[in-house]
């Protein structure tokens, strides 16, 4: 019996490789447990130093807060620089984390004296005024799932004429006033209003001052006369 061959070559299978997502973090966040989640859950971190955010993932700057810290860093102003600073990126989110584990309005009142209102209304004015979408997640696998699923989605197309958007003078200038205790955008608006600059804010006489801010006008007085010497 004649051995017959088979003079057809074979097919070779594609082997199709899936690339994992990858995620830039933060230095300061390579020993959270969220960089490990993210790892369990497929999606590789590259750790770098950031000036801004914590997190870019595809092109979209995350910065993430437990309660705790965003209680504080909106007590100190920290967090005011902070959302100044995301206003380089078109797409930016702030994640605040740890709802599971933290109540936000009655620990704080309890624990720093924060009336719940004053979180209330900051929450507002970063949704309203420094245009950054806000992300309450659970606790830390929570933080790592909505990173996952952002890093696998497919990026949309931008126009190729799109401009990269930056505060005007008029809004940094009272961005910067917003940044002192006891300021809001009413406040800043009037006393840039009145004054005309930052500068003649600064130097208006105290009598002046007082009369624009009232009893919050201590703070800010001993804020511009205060002295690192």
């Amino acid at each position: 019996m004649k051995e017959i061959f088979n003079i057809f070559p074979k097919r070779s299978k594609k082997i199709k490789i899936i690339e994992k997502p990858v995620i830039t973090a933060d230095y300061r966040e390579k020993n959270s447990l969220v960089i490990a989640e993210l790892k369990s859950l497929g999606v590789d971190a590259e750790i770098k130093e950031l000036k801004v955010a914590d997190y870019l993932v595809k092109g979209i700057a995350i910065e993430r807060k437990t309660i705790s810290d965003f209680i504080s860093s909106m007590k100190n102003q920290r967090l005011l620089k902070q959302l100044e600073e995301l206003q380089q990126y078109e797409n930016r989110i702030l994640i605040i984390e740890g709802f599971d584990e933290q109540e936000l309005y009655t620990d704080s009142e309890e624990r720093v004296g924060m009336h719940p209102n004053a979180i209330r209304g900051f929450l507002l004015s970063i949704l309203l005024n420094h245009k950054v979408p806000i992300i309450f997640t659970k606790n830390y696998e929570d933080t790592a799932r909505f990173l996952s699923i952002l890093s696998r989605k497919k990026p949309r197309e931008s126009p190729l004429n799109i401009s990269k958007k930056s505060l005007s003078v008029k809004e940094r200038s009272q961005f910067i006033l917003e940044s002192f205790p006891g300021i809001g955008p009413k406040t800043a608006k009037k006393l840039l209003k009145k004054f005309g600059t930052i500068k003649n804010v600064i130097n208006a006489p105290e009598e002046e001052l007082k009369k624009e801010l009232g009893k919050k006008s201590d703070v800010f007085i001993r804020i511009i006369n205060n002295s690192f010497c």
